[in-house]
C-alpha cells in the first residue's frame, strides 16, 4: 500500500502542478521519499513534530495549493486538533494521507496501531474519510479526493494486502457492490473487503448467498446504495481493522437504524487495544479480524432474522 502511495504521488506530481506533499521526517517509510527527490520544491519535511506538519499544510492550502500531509496514521491524533481547528473548521485543500493504519504495524505493538482513526475523522465537519481496499483502489481514491475541493483523510496499510481490483472504477461516496447475494450483505473496508470476498465463497458452501460491498467512502457515505441492500436482504454485517466502536460499523448501524432497521452485527476490534505480534496473519487470528469471524456473524444474522 505504501508503495503504491509512492508511485502515485509520482504520477500525480507531474499532473498537478500545485501540489506539495508535507512530510514529518518520514518519508522513508511513508514512501513519499521518491516525490521529494523529484520535485525538491514542492515538498517540505517539518521534522518530528505532526502539528506542525498539519499548520504547514493548512498554511500552503490557504495559498491556493492541493497539499498532501503524509504521516503513520497513528502519529497524526497527535494534531487531531490542528486538524479539526485549522484545516476542518476553515474547510482547507488539506488531505491527510495515514500509513501503518490499523494493526498493519504489527511488530511495533499497540502504541504504533491506530484502531481509532476512523471514529476521529469522520466526526469532523467538512472531513472526507476514504479507505481503499487495494493498490489498485489505491490510487484511484488519491487522485479522486485531490480533485475535490475539500479536506480529507485516508488510511491506509503498512505493506501489500490481498489484491480485490484489477482495475478501479472508484467513484467518491458510491460504493463499490463487489457480489450480489440475497441472504445478507456485508459492508467492508480496506483490508476487509478480501476477508469478505472469502467469507462469500465460504459461506456459499453452507448455502447461504450474501452480497459484498466496498464502503470504500466512509463520509461522504452512500446512504442509498446501505438500504437499497438492506432492504434486498434483511441482514447487515461490517467489517473493519478498525474499533467496532465509532467506525464504520457506526455509521452504517447510524443509517439502518433511523431508515431500515434489520438485525446487524459488527466485526472489528473489540474495545480493545492491539499488541505485539510475528505476523499481521497471526494478530489479525487473535483480533477476530478474519474471513471466519465474518462467517459467524453472518450465520447469526441470518438465523436472527
Amino acid at each position: 500500500m505504501r508503495d503504491a502511495l509512492g508511485e502515485a504521488l509520482i504520477e500525480l506530481g507531474d499532473k498537478y502542478k500545485e501540489l506539495f506533499v508535507v512530510d514529518a521526517d518520514s518519508a522513508s517509510h511513508t514512501r513519499v521519499k521518491e516525490f521529494a527527490e523529484r520535485y525538491s520544491e514542492r515538498f517540505v519535511n517539518v521534522g518530528i513534530s505532526e502539528q506542525d506538519l498539519i499548520g504547514v499544510a493548512a498554511g500552503l492550502a490557504s495559498c491556493g495549493k492541493v497539499v498532501i500531509a503524509c504521516a503513520y496514521a497513528i502519529f497524526l491524533l497527535r494534531a487531531w486538533e490542528q486538524i479539526r481547528n485549522t484545516v476542518a473548521r476553515a474547510r482547507l485543500d488539506v488531505k491527510i494521507i495515514g500509513t501503518h493504519s490499523g494493526i498493519s504495524n504489527y511488530g511495533d505493538g499497540a502504541s504504533h496501531q491506530s484502531i481509532e482513526d476512523i471514529a476521529l475523522m469522520r466526526v469532523l465537519p467538512n472531513m472526507v474519510v476514504v479507505v481503499p481496499a487495494d493498490a489498485v483502489e489505491l490510487k484511484c481514491a488519491l487522485e479522486s479526493i485531490i480533485k475535490y475541493p475539500a479536506p480529507a483523510y485516508m488510511r491506509i496499510g503498512r505493506d501489500k494486502d490481498h489484491a480485490v481490483y484489477e482495475e478501479c472504477d472508484f467513484k467518491l461516496g458510491i460504493a463499490n457492490v463487489l457480489k450480489d447475494g440475497s441472504d445478507a450483505t456485508v459492508i467492508a473496508v480496506g483490508s476487509m473487503v478480501f476477508e469478505a470476498l472469502k467469507a462469500a465463497q465460504e459461506l456459499k458452501a453452507k448455502g447461504i448467498d450474501v452480497s459484498v460491498i466496498d464502503l470504500h467512502t466512509i463520509k461522504p457515505i452512500d446512504h442509498h446504495t446501505i438500504i437499497k441492500y438492506a432492504r434486498h436482504t434483511g441482514a447487515v454485517v461490517t467489517a473493519e481493522e478498525h474499533s467496532v466502536i465509532g467506525g464504520l460499523g457506526s455509521a452504517v448501524a447510524e443509517i439502518i437504524c433511523e431508515e431500515y432497521p434489520v438485525p446487524m452485527r459488527k466485526v472489528g476490534i473489540d474495545d480493545v487495544f492491539g499488541r505485539s505480534s510475528r505476523s499481521l496473519k497471526e494478530l489479525r487470528d487473535k483480533l477476530g479480524l478474519t474471513s471466519m469471524s465474518i462467517v459467524r456473524a453472518v450465520e447469526e444474522v441470518v438465523r436472527g432474522r
